[in-house]
């Protein structure tokens, strides 16, 4: 719900860009996680059974624990709203409470002990707990969303992530879509890492790209489809001087290279601008295979 509170309305939505949790939004999913484990909302995984023997009347918080710190090992348990961990591990955990997540319902009273058993829709409390989470993303400005299969992605900048969402790699050319692909979806991983080698796929992508028109000549390839997309002399000039700009990025930047001596990308910040330039210039000759 983006327009769910007065500022949001009055002033627009806050800029997803940030990509570390600060204190208040670590405080957001610690309180959400507790309110998970209070309603029994992962008791579905994690369940915390009648004694007789009847079904699950909660969360076992105990054996909740021990799964999290086995699966997410860079994550303090009891959760400390005051210190922040490393976001990937505060996403690790976001996407653990999907997947063991459903909504309690409340079934038979058990007088002798005073409780209802429990029964589960796991769709539905998948949804709620996405919306939730999100809602704690969106207002701390992160840069990353739950998706509806219950994995995080980063958030592109706002007019790359519409290029990347609309466009089809249909080149008839099945390692160059297969590169471009891989790029696409490794770019939005929140892993700075998995980010890199999302420019790592992109430039491969280039470099075949170059090699489309004529296979057997490299530089007449490139030559021939920088002519169709710049038929004008200043405007080919242009492309010309970009397309080796391109390609000298990419053999002195780590990025299809991992010399030493090669200029390390070390922020998401560098990596979006890099691959924003890239797949301005792939995405415009694509249009003129």
């Amino acid at each position: 719900m983006a327009d769910r509170y007065f500022s949001d309305r009055e002033s627009g939505p806050r800029g997803r860009t940030s990509e570390e949790f600060t204190s208040g939004g670590w405080g957001g999913i610690v309180a959400l996680v507790h309110s998970l484990i209070a309603t029994g909302a992962l008791g579905v995984d994690y369940p915390d059974n009648c004694r007789d023997g009847r079904g699950p009347i909660g969360t076992n918080e105990y054996t909740l624990s021990l799964a999290i710190q086995a699966e997410i090992p860079g994550l303090p348990w009891p959760l400390d709203p005051t210190a922040v961990p490393p976001t990937l591990a505060i996403l690790d955990l976001i996407e653990f409470c999907h997947e063991h997540i459903a909504k309690p319902l409340k079934g038979s009273f058990h007088d002798y002990f005073d409780h209802y058993h429990l029964n589960y829709d796991r769709d539905a409390g998948r949804a709620e707990f996405s919306e939730r989470a999100n809602q704690v993303l969106a207002r701390n400005g992160m840069a990353f969303e739950l998706n509806p299969s219950g994995q995080i992605t980063r958030l592109a900048p706002p007019m790359l992530g519409e290029a990347l969402a609309s466009v089809v790699f249909q080149t008839r050319e099945r390692e160059l879509d297969r590169l471009l692909e891989t790029a696409r979806a490794k770019f939005l991983s929140p892993d700075l890492e998995v980010r890199r080698d999302a420019l790592e796929k992109l430039w491969d992508a280039w470099e075949r790209l170059k090699t489309v028109l004529r296979p057997e000549d490299k530089k007449r390839s490139i030559a021939l489809l920088l002519e169709r997309a710049a038929p004008d002399p200043k405007a080919r000039a242009a492309l010309d001087a970009e397309a080796s700009e391109l390609t000298r990025i990419g053999n002195e930047f780590r990025i299809r290279h991992s010399e030493v001596n090669k200029i390390v990308i070390d922020s998401s910040a560098q990596v979006d601008y890099l691959f924003h330039r890239m797949f301005a210039m792939i995405q415009l000759l694509l249009r003129f295979l």
